[in-house]
């Protein structure tokens, strides 16, 4: 015997739907599948609260704001390890200070990037900017950093800020640029 509630439901869908109410049942099963699919079933919903508790635990997280921030600090600094495993501690801390400030610092602490850090990512800037920068390695870097474009810009000096602007908007060669740019990074040594 056919479940009633299902035979009237499938009696809307096929005799009294119109468009709008199709695209809602269409949405609604799409939902429940997804459901289904991650939580193997309608007996197997999680507890939403048991949930998040669970996950925090797996995640390292105390639930404040400043476990959170210790937990992606602590991650980010495993990922620089794997990938550049030559940096040393004091280039990784300043990397993570630049990547994520603190916000009760009150803003830049005078701490400068590494000059050879810096120029690469000067480089990748200009090159993203420009348009000649590899989708893969462009990719690359907003998986490992987000909105990156922004947070190197943020990190810049003025100096080196108003010189980035000044070549992509062509109002200096490229000879001038890189004039400018060396003694702007010797100034930062």
């Amino acid at each position: 015997m056919a479940d009633p509630e299902l035979v009237r439901v499938m009696d809307y869908i096929l005799n009294r739907c119109d468009e709008a109410a199709i695209e809602a049942v269409a949405a609604a099963v799409v939902r429940r599948r997804r459901e289904l699919t991650m939580f193997g079933g309608a007996r197997n919903l999680p507890d939403p609260k048991k949930w998040a508790e669970e996950m925090t635990s797996h995640l390292n997280i105390e639930g404040t704001i400043e476990g959170l921030k210790k937990s992606v600090l602590d991650y980010a600094v495993r990922v620089i390890k794997q990938e550049a495993p030559e940096l040393k501690d004091d280039q990784i801390k300043q990397l993570t200070d630049a990547w994520i400030p603190d916000p009760n610092s009150g803003g830049d602490q005078g701490e400068k990037l590494p000059v050879d850090l810096l120029s690469s990512m000067i480089e990748q800037f200009i090159a993203y900017s420009s348009g000649t920068m590899d989708e893969a390695e462009e990719q690359g870097l907003r998986k490992e950093l987000g909105a990156w474009p922004e947070r190197y810009w943020k990190v810049f000096p003025e100096l080196i800020r108003l010189l980035i602007t000044g070549y992509l908007k062509n109002e200096i060669s490229e000879r001038e640029f890189r004039s400018k740019l060396d003694t702007a990074l010797t100034m930062q040594a």
